[in-house]
């Protein structure tokens, strides 16, 4: 099917060879468009909606190639001595990254997706290690062990507002435009807004809550328990009124924690954990109910999710830091990548662009350059 595909933009490369007319030609977006939304990872979601215009499709679909036969660099970009559970977010150019108690920005070198030794902002203020973080056009919001949520104005790292309601930590939050839901292992979601440091509504879950994620049209917020109380750990709950819409599954197993959801549109949501299966649920249906599911081969929990709004899946594992992505249309994984073989971390966060992918383990940031592959052997004349 893949190769197929790849007659195309052969012969476009080839015909553009023949003159400079059609060469100019062949190299808009226009005669790409179609293209490129059938591959992997090229910036342009179902939708049709092109996530980065300034990139050249006809370059995005060559390196989407490298994407589906796993072609890559391997990099260690960061080091740290002592085990944490960092947590990443990538921001067009930059990416955030936290360390303990503190949060960096680092800006991204356009020409090799390399950082900066030194992070051109630094987000303090927490007395305990930071659980989670998310950034908006505008703020940077993150949850930390000492039970406390902190705004902080991405123009102005120095000054930040404290959000003061939970008791114990902080282990997840989302945050979509003036809106912040946060979970907590003191068994409640909590719903904030930028204006007020006061919650405006506060939910018992019965359950240790790890993760939580806000519909896009932000009427709605799904969070995911721990299952230990119960055996429906995925719920839907509305923003206004505070009440349960409706629970997502119930053949889960006690324990079946679910680690990281994502909403790829207001209809589609994407969901992983401890059972070692990636699901997706369609929320049109009614009942609402799981549509589609990808299982971990080596029966690994999966600690975080990615999608490209299109074919394409990441998931972190949690041995020895593997790295799988998935294409939607095939229930078999398309490529392994194991960042570590000596020391078994999981993989707490992973982030991706066109052209490359970065993961945090408990002591290191991995790099995946898949604008070209490992650095060639080098070859000596026999004597």
């Amino acid at each position: 099917m893949y190769a197929a595909k790849e007659l195309l933009p052969r012969a476009l490369s080839r015909l553009s060879q023949v003159c400079k007319t059609i060469y100019h030609f062949a190299n808009r977006d226009a005669v790409w468009r179609r293209i490129a939304k059938e591959f992997i990872n090229t910036g342009i979601t179902r939708q049709g909606k092109d996530v980065y215009p300034h990139i050249l499709l006809k370059d995005r679909v060559k390196v989407s190639q490298n994407w589906y036969n796993g072609i890559c660099r391997k990099e260690v970009m960061l080091k740290w001595r002592i085990n944490l559970l960092p947590w990443i977010q990538l921001d067009r150019d930059v990416l955030y990254l936290s360390q303990a108690a503190e949060i960096g920005a680092y800006h991204l070198r356009p020409d090799r997706g390399r950082l900066q030794r030194r992070p051109m902002a630094l987000f303090s203020g927490h007395q305990e290690d930071v659980c989670r973080f998310a950034v908006t056009d505008t703020h940077l919001v993150s949850g930390g062990s000492d039970g406390k949520i902190l705004v902080h104005h991405k123009r102005n790292c120095f000054s930040s507002v404290e959000y003061s309601g939970h008791n114990q930590e902080v282990n997840c939050l989302d945050c979509r435009g003036a809106l912040i839901v946060s979970g907590s292992r003191d068994r409640t979601a909590r719903i904030w807004t930028l204006s007020s440091n006061c919650p405006r509504g506060t939910i018992p879950m019965n359950d240790r809550v790890w993760s939580v994620a806000i519909s896009p049209t932000q009427s709605s917020f799904v969070t995911g328990t721990a299952c230990c109380e119960n055996f429906s750990p995925l719920r839907i709950w509305d923003v206004e009124r505070c009440e349960l819409l409706c629970c997502l599954g119930s053949e889960f197993r006690r324990g079946a924690g679910v680690l990281d959801i994502v909403y790829e549109s207001p209809y589609q949501l994407f969901t992983c954990g401890y059972d070692t299966f990636i699901r997706s649920w369609d929320l049109r249906l009614s009942p609402r109910k799981c549509v589609m599911e990808w299982e971990e081969p080596h029966d690994s929990a999966l600690y975080c999710i990615q999608t490209d709004g299109n074919h394409m899946i990441a998931s972190g594992s949690s041995y020895y830091g593997v790295v799988r992505t998935w294409d939607k249309r095939q229930t078999r994984c398309l490529e392994m990548f194991q960042l570590s073989s000596t020391v078994s971390s999981p993989v707490y966060c992973l982030r991706f662009n066109t052209s490359h992918l970065y993961a945090t383990l408990a002591t290191t940031l991995h790099s995946l350059d898949f604008r070209q592959g490992p650095r060639p052997l080098r070859l000596y004349p026999l004597p």
